[in-house]
């Protein structure tokens, strides 16, 4: 289905901020990998997060739930023989689930979405687990991904790389404190998104794993013979998702208040309040609740993305009103999402009449503060960020935008749009 943004001058109102898709997903699987019934209260209900669910189901968790809590009974280290798993599009539940698979004997991962996770690679995961002693089938690193594991795998000194993802190390982090031999983890390269590496420490912690990392997140020494221990989570609002809701507030007059997003978060994206504070929004942060007063009025910043990888484009989107000209450098690892969220997602915002350019690990947005002509069809190529981006977009385009296949949105964030309701926003769904 296809949303229709028609420009919207005014924001007001009081909203919950969506769960955390990540915390709610390691805590998914945390709870999965521990032996008796733990307890996640407020999880998010996503795409993503659905997939987990399924999939752990599939390999032996008992999973009953009602409108606060899931409760889970897990599976330990034994989890039951599959065939095939489907992820559905979700490329985190993905690399976490290859890890984990690779305590059984032989499952495949099918390709569900060739045109989205199905072109995303795995390479580093894949040459990390044959190293590890898994037997894996793969084309060219992408899925459908075949691979034998159990017995054969050990633990010992491992090496990944960390320049396309985050995700392949916490894979590994969630994996070697179920082998019998102590692990030894070298980052190699660099490490994108070290801040989500801190969510997967805190989830591994707080689910009674032992892991020593070094302060640069580059080496960790993970003992072998671990058990997850069953426990009772608490899920936090979700700042990646808020981005959006953040940056609509910003680029209209607006009186817009978001509950639950916690100021000690170690989610990275709690950093777009501070991008938003440095475009001159009049916000107050404090007891968990964000309080933005719009009034359109921004100036051009200097970011880096890797800092809050999935708010960079809802504040791009805020960007592309600003005075001056934004830059958000060190986000090549964008180019690795469900789309290429560089290339593709400039392509739709120069459609729509935005002024911006690209390198290979840098946007730059030159600012316009009289608004973008609009009035056009956008792709927003099957991808729930670049979705959520592009409306933030066309609530100050001069005329209205759609955007194609926007129900994809659920992937992430199923009420994006009510929620946008909820505070005035013109948009409407059309087939």
């Amino acid at each position: 289905m296809d949303m229709i943004v028609t420009p919207t001058p005014r924001l007001a109102g009081e909203i919950q901020a969506l769960s955390s898709k990540n915390y709610t997903t390691r805590y998914l699987l945390v709870a999965a990998l521990a032996e008796g019934t733990s307890v996640i209260r407020y999880p998010a209900h996503s795409e993503d997060s659905d997939a987990l669910r399924r999939c752990v189901r599939d390999l032996g968790a008992v999973l009953e739930e009602d409108d606060e809590k899931i409760v889970v009974t897990g599976f330990g280290s034994r989890p039951k023989p599959v065939k095939e798993l489907d992820v559905g599009n979700a490329g985190a539940v993905l690399r976490f689930l290859m890890a984990v698979a690779a305590l059984l004997p032989e499952v495949t991962f099918v390709n569900k979405y060739p045109e989205s996770l199905g072109k995303r690679p795995h390479d580093d995961l894949i040459t990390a687990l044959e190293r590890m002693g898994a037997t894996i089938e793969h084309r060219e690193g992408k899925l459908p991904i075949t691979i034998r594991g159990g017995d054969a795998v050990r633990g010992g000194k491992i090496q990944v790389s960390g320049s396309v993802s985050s995700q392949f190390l916490s894979a590994l982090l969630f994996l070697t404190p179920l082998l019998a031999e102590d692990s030894e983890i070298e980052v190699l390269n660099d490490l994108k998104s070290k801040v989500v590496v801190g969510q997967t420490l805190e989830v591994l912690a707080q689910a009674g794993i032992v892991v020593e990392a070094s302060s640069d997140l580059m080496r960790f020494k993970v003992p072998g013979g671990q058990r997850y221990r069953a426990q009772e989570y608490v899920v936090q609002g979700d700042y990646p998702g808020s981005a959006a809701i953040l940056a609509a507030a910003a680029v209209t007059e607006s009186d817009v208040t978001v509950h639950r997003l916690l100021e000690e978060s170690k989610q990275g994206e709690r950093a777009v309040v501070d991008v938003l504070k440095a475009m001159g929004t009049p916000l107050t942060h404090k007891d968990g609740i964000v309080h933005v007063q719009g009034n359109g009025k921004l100036r051009a910043v200097e970011f880096d993305g890797d800092e809050f990888t999935d708010g960079v484009l809802a504040m791009v989107a805020a960007a592309v009103f600003a005075e001056g000209t934004s830059r958000f450098y060190n986000v090549e690892n964008l180019r690795f999402k469900e789309c290429d969220r560089i290339t593709d997602y400039l392509a739709e915002l120069r459609k729509a009449g935005a002024n911006v350019e690209e390198k290979q690990d840098e946007i730059i947005v030159h600012g316009r503060p009289e608004g973008v002509e609009g009035g056009v069809t956008i792709d927003a190529h099957y991808d729930h960020r670049v979705i959520m981006a592009l409306t933030v977009v066309g609530l100050r385009a001069k005329a209205p935008l759609t955007i194609k296949d926007a129900h994809h949105v659920a992937k992430s964030y199923p009420n994006y749009f009510d929620h946008l309701t909820a505070l005035g926003a013109n948009v409407r769904w059309t087939e």
